[in-house]
């Protein structure tokens, strides 16, 4: 038997398919219609064409070729020399059309790869397509009262990029995701803040049994849960001696369960033909133009900040993960040390943003630069820099770094009051210190806390350890 074969029969196979709005674009796909419709109200942003109304005819936006192309490229994809619309037939609320308006068997790009950590994840193909419309329960998709439409979203141009089915767990599968998403974005063709700017769909089996496609997972979070539920599921029902069938689910996010939606549908259900109304497209010409226009993506920027500017790998990964990130760091690296620069951004604002749900658009880099400046000027701490940063987070009007540190008494203290502070905890913590002559290393923590604790923070945390270590031995 050959080696390569993989005869493990729980063996976890994923594939995704992924949808993503080009919401960088001022109109839809086939309409002028304006893309800007999320916080308009609903079917305020539409048209005949976007509408499906007998008589309308679509005209392709332009810009959406050339990000199509640009993203196959980016993927490491071939673009087909030329390519052509069809109808996908179908009939559901949000398509007023009773079709939507896709690519079958000519997709702009095909038979290209993501690489995530050295492993090589296969796309398979990657096309164009229109966004229906929004359906909106009142209640669960299981026991809704009833549905409304808003066709605000119906023509918004969509990319759907569909893996093969290389992704072997719920993390791989959300690191993938984080991976492409990071791709699109550095591109300018993807928006990821927008609402509904991009849909998953997990294809899961099991070595040996049907795939369940779980439909519609609208996050990153989301699609993990998602996929580790089916997984287990799968599980339980071959440990049963049962059979997973081939079918359409839909995660409840709510309850964290994937539930039975219908039999799967196969590609000869939609009935496919061409677009009568839009002609077939030749791209030849436009591939090396375009080729040109595709900006510095994630691994090679990765790698050119770790040479260019001598930071750690974690750091490097850390501030490529985002471009709005990366395009910030290199401002701060053109004005202070790159390698303190990484560190503060990497370890310390990175985790301030997230924990409040922040963009990086919602701090200046001069801010960060004077802040940094004045630890390495010995003018505050680390604890009194962190502090600033925090401050300034939370704060309802903006506050310059100089004016919080004045207000709140942050300026580092001088070494005399330092060293009375030494003096003082010593002098009232005689058991702390017999402790930790005895080799009880938190003693000595316990020491450097309250004489942190004496200085409001202001002494160097490092300065004062050494200080007491050294006086504790005299």
């Amino acid at each position: 038997m050959s080696e390569n074969i993989d005869t493990n029969p729980h063996r976890v196979m994923i594939g995704l398919e992924i949808h993503a709005q080009l919401n960088k674009l001022n109109t839809k796909i086939f309409c002028g219609c304006s893309t800007a419709y999320h916080e308009s109200e609903p079917n305020t942003h539409t048209c005949p064409i976007c509408l499906g109304l007998p008589g309308s005819l679509p005209r392709v936006n332009e810009k959406v070729v050339e990000s199509g192309i640009k993203i196959g490229l980016a993927l490491n994809c071939s673009i087909s020399s030329d390519t052509q619309f069809h109808r996908k037939n179908y009939y559901y609320p949000d398509l007023p059309k009773g079709f939507q308006t896709s690519q079958y068997d000519n997709p702009i790009a095909e038979k290209g790869f993501v690489l995530l950590g050295g492993k090589k994840i296969g796309i398979t193909r990657a096309h164009i397509e229109e966004d229906p419309g929004r359906l909106v329960h009142i209640g669960s998709i299981e026991k809704s009262r009833g549905t409304r439409i808003d066709y605000n979203r119906s023509g918004m141009a969509l990319i759907e990029i569909v893996t093969e089915p290389d992704m072997t767990s719920p993390k791989e599968a959300r690191l993938f995701l984080d991976k492409l998403r990071n791709i699109l974005e550095y591109l300018s063709v993807f928006d990821g803040s927008k609402e509904g700017a991009m849909k998953m769909d997990a294809n899961v089996s099991i070595m040996g049994g049907e795939r369940a496609e779980v439909k519609n997972i609208s996050s990153h979070k989301g699609l993990e849960k998602a996929i580790l539920y089916e997984i287990m599921r799968q599980k339980n029902v071959l440990r049963r001696g049962g059979k997973v069938v081939l079918e359409t689910r839909h995660f409840d996010e709510a309850r964290g369960v994937t539930i039975s939606l219908r039999v799967k549908e196969e590609s000869h259900d939609y009935r496919y033909f061409p677009e009568p109304d839009l002609v077939p497209m030749m791209l030849l010409d436009r591939i090396d133009s375009i080729r040109e226009t595709i900006p510095e993506l994630p691994d090679a920027k990765y790698a050119r900040f770790i040479s260019q500017y001598g930071i750690q790998s974690m750091h490097s990964k850390s501030l490529t993960s985002d471009i709005k990130v990366a395009l910030f760091y290199e401002e701060c690296a053109s004005m202070i040390d790159p390698i303190i620069c990484a560190s503060w951004i990497a370890d310390v604002l990175k985790g301030e943003l997230n924990y409040r749900s922040n963009s990086i658009d919602s701090f200046k880099v001069s801010d960060l630069v004077k802040i940094i400046s004045m630890v390495i000027e010995d003018n505050i701490t680390e604890n009194s820099a962190i502090e600033v940063i925090r401050t300034m987070l939370d704060a309802d009007e903006y506050k310059a770094p100089l004016e919080i540190i004045n207000e709140k008494g942050l300026g580092k203290v001088e070494t005399n009051a330092v060293d009375i502070a030494i003096k003082e905890v010593l002098f009232e913590n005689e058991d702390a210190i017999k402790d930790y002559l005895d080799g009880k290393e938190q003693s000595l923590n316990f020491l450097v806390g309250q004489v942190m604790k004496k200085t409001r923070g202001r002494a160097d945390a490092k300065d004062v350890r050494e200080i007491i270590i050294k006086d504790i031995k005299i």
